[in-house]
C-alpha cells in the first residue's frame, strides 16, 4: 500500500512539474512579448476556468446535498442541539485522551476560520455575484452546521492514538477507517487525495497567500497618505513600504508561533480569535443600530437578488438562471471559505479535543460555523448591501475591491472621514488572518504527517517552505489569490462530502445512541 501511495504522490508530482514547467514556459514569453500587466490578466483567466469547473453545479450540488442528507439523518442536530454545544463548551475533560480542551479546538477551528473571509470574502462575493449570494451563503451555513458537527464528530470517532501522546485525526482517517468499515473496500487513495489537497489549500490557498495579501491590503489602504511611497517595483507594479513592512511582520509573527507547534498556536488563538470577534462584532452591530431602518429593505434586496426577482423585473428574464447560478456559486464558495463546512479542516482540530464521546465534540464545533456565517458575515454582508444596494445612492460597488469594499461600507453607513472606522476593521482584519494562518498551518501540517507515516522532519522542513509562502504572498493579486483558495478548498470538500455521504448512517447511529441514554446528558 505504502508502494502505491509513494507511486500516486509521484505520479501527480510529475504531472504538477510538466505542467508547470510548459505553463512557465508559455509564461515567459507572454511576459516578453506583452508584459507582467498582461500574463497577470492571462492567468487569473486561467484560473477562472479551472474555478468554475472545481465550483461548477455538480460541486454545489454535492455540498448542499450533503448537508441537506446529515440535516435530515440527524433530525436537525444543528437547531435542537445549539444550547447543548454551549453548555458542552467550557466542559473540564482533564482526564480524556487528547490535547486540547473543546474550547482550545474550537478557537483554533475558529482560529482558521474567522478571517479574511469575513472581512474580504463577503465583500468579493457580493461583487461578483451580487447582494443574492449573502443569502446562499446563510444557506449554506444553516445546512452546513450540521455537516460540520458530523465531520468533527466522525474525526474524534476514527482519529489515532500515537506512541508519543498526540492524536492524529481528520477526514484522511474518516475516509480511509470510517468507509472500510462501511462498505468492506479500501478508500485509502481517496484519503491521500484529500491529504494532498489539504496541504495544496494551506500552502496554496487559503492558509498563506489570501490572509497575508488581505493584511496587506489593509495595512496600505490605512496608511492611504503613503501609498506612494514605494519600497520597490516588481513587474511594472509598485509597492509601499506599508506594505513591504507589515508582510515582513506577520511573517515573523507567524514564524515564531507556528515553529513552536499545536500548543503554542492553541494558546495565541484561544486569546485572540474571542477578543477579535467581540470588537468586530461591536463595530458591526453598531453599524446595524445606526441603519436599523435600511435593514428590511436590506433583506428585500437580498431576497430578490438570490432568486432572480430583479432581473424579471427588469424584462430580463433569459438571465434569471445565470443570475442565480452566479449568486449561489459565489455565495456558497465565498460561504465554505469562509465557514469551512464540508471542507474537512476543522475536524483535524476538533480530533485533538480531550473528549471521550465523540458527539460532544460535534455539536461544540458546529457552533464555529454558527458564529462565522450566521453572526460575524451577516454583519459585514448587511453593512455592504445596505451602503451600495439600498437606497437613492444604490449604485454598486463599482471598481472597489475585496477589503475597500467593506471599509467603503462601513464609512459610508457610519459617516465621518472613515479614518478610524478603517484603522478599527485594519486592526480586525489583521488579527483575524493572523490565527487563520497558523490554524491553517496546523492543518497542513497533519495532511503531511498523515502522507508520510509521521515523519516529523518533513513537517518541520514543511513549516519554513509554509513562512516562505506567506512572506510572498503580498505581492500577488486579490483576484488570483481568492482563484487559488476555491480551487483548493473545492478539491478538498469533494472527497469529505463524499465520505460524509456514505457515513451519513453512522454518524445518525452515534447521536442517537448518546442523547437516547436514559441517563443521557440532556436530562
Amino acid at each position: 500500500m505504502k508502494k502505491r501511495i509513494s507511486s500516486l504522490l509521484l505520479a501527480v508530482f510529475m504531472a504538477v512539474g510538466g505542467a508547470s514547467q510548459a505553463f512557465a514556459e508559455e509564461a515567459a514569453e507572454t511576459v516578453e512579448k506583452t508584459g507582467f500587466a498582461a500574463f497577470q490578466a492571462k492567468l487569473e483567466a486561467v484560473l477562472d476556468v479551472i474555478d468554475g469547473f472545481v465550483w461548477g453545479i455538480p460541486t454545489i450540488i454535492l455540498i448542499l446535498l450533503t448537508g441537506i442528507v446529515l440535516t435530515i439523518r440527524l433530525r436537525g442536530v444543528q437547531f435542537c442541539k445549539l444550547g447543548y454545544g454551549i453548555k458542552s463548551l467550557f466542559k473540564k475533560n482533564e482526564g480524556e485522551k487528547g490535547e486540547l480542551s473543546p474550547f482550545q479546538a474550537l478557537c483554533t477551528a475558529l482560529s482558521a476560520t474567522i478571517g479574511t473571509g469575513n472581512i474580504v470574502g463577503v465583500a468579493t462575493a457580493i461583487a461578483a455575484g451580487g447582494p443574492g449570494a449573502l443569502f446562499w451563503m446563510w444557506f449554506a451555513a444553516l445546512v452546513g452546521t450540521a455537516t460540520k458537527y458530523a465531520e468533527c464528530m466522525l474525526a474524534v470517532k476514527y482519529r489515532e492514538h500515537c506512541e508519543d501522546g498526540h492524536v492524529l485525526g481528520g477526514p484522511f482517517y474518516t475516509i480511509e477507517k470510517g468507509m472500510k468499515e462501511v462498505t468492506g473496500f479500501s478508500w485509502k487513495w481517496l484519503a491521500v487525495l484529500f491529504a494532498v489537497f489539504g496541504v495544496l489549500a494551506g500552502l496554496l490557498g487559503i492558509g498563506t497567500m489570501t490572509q497575508i495579501n488581505g493584511i496587506t491590503s489593509a495595512v496600505n489602504d490605512a496608511f492611504a497618505a503613503y501609498k506612494t511611497n514605494y519600497a520597490f517595483e516588481l513587474f511594472g507594479k509598485g509597492y509601499s513600504w506599508a506594505t513591504v513592512i507589515s508582510g515582513l511582520i506577520v511573517t515573523l509573527g507567524v514564524a515564531l508561533v507556528v515553529i513552536g507547534g499545536l500548543r503554542r498556536i492553541s494558546k495565541v488563538a484561544e486569546k485572540v480569535v474571542p477578543t477579535m470577534a467581540v470588537v468586530y462584532v461591536f463595530l458591526g452591530l453598531s453599524v446595524l443600530i445606526m441603519n436599523a431602518t435600511s435593514i428590511p429593505g436590506a433583506f428585500a434586496v437580498i431576497f430578490k437578488n438570490a432568486f432572480g426577482f430583479s432581473a424579471i423585473a427588469g424584462g430580463a428574464a433569459g438571465w434569471v438562471f445565470k443570475q442565480i447560478t452566479d449568486s449561489m456559486q459565489k455565495g456558497i464558495a465565498r460561504g465554505i471559505f469562509s465557514n469551512e463546512a464540508g471542507l474537512g479542516s476543522a475536524p483535524i482540530a476538533a480530533s485533538a479535543a480531550k473528549v471521550e464521546e465523540p458527539v460532544e465534540q460535534g455539536v461544540v464545533s458546529m457552533l464555529g460555523t454558527f458564529i462565522d456565517t450566521i453572526i460575524v458575515c451577516t454583519m459585514t454582508g448587511l453593512a455592504i448591501v445596505i451602503a451600495f444596494y439600498t437606497g437613492p445612492d444604490a449604485s454598486g460597488v463599482g471598481d472597489l475591491k475585496g477589503v475597500e469594499i467593506t471599509s467603503a461600507a462601513f464609512t459610508r453607513v457610519l459617516g465621518g472621514d472613515g479614518r478610524s472606522v478603517q484603522f478599527l476593521l485594519m486592526l480586525c482584519l489583521v488579527f483575524f488572518a493572523f490565527t487563520t494562518i497558523l490554524g491553517w498551518d496546523y492543518y497542513s501540517e497533519k495532511c503531511l504527517e498523515y502522507l508520510s507515516n509521521g515523519n516529523m522532519t518533513l513537517v518541520k522542513v514543511f513549516r519554513w517552505i509554509y513562512i516562505v509562502a506567506v512572506f510572498i504572498g503580498p505581492y500577488f493579486t486579490v483576484n488570483a489569490v481568492f482563484q487559488i483558495a476555491d480551487i483548493t478548498n473545492g478539491l478538498m470538500a469533494i472527497p469529505n462530502c463524499i465520505s460524509l455521504l456514505v457515513l451519513s448512517g453512522v454518524a445518525a447511529k452515534e447521536t442517537k445512541k448518546l442523547f437516547d441514554k436514559k441517563d443521557g446528558l440532556l436530562k
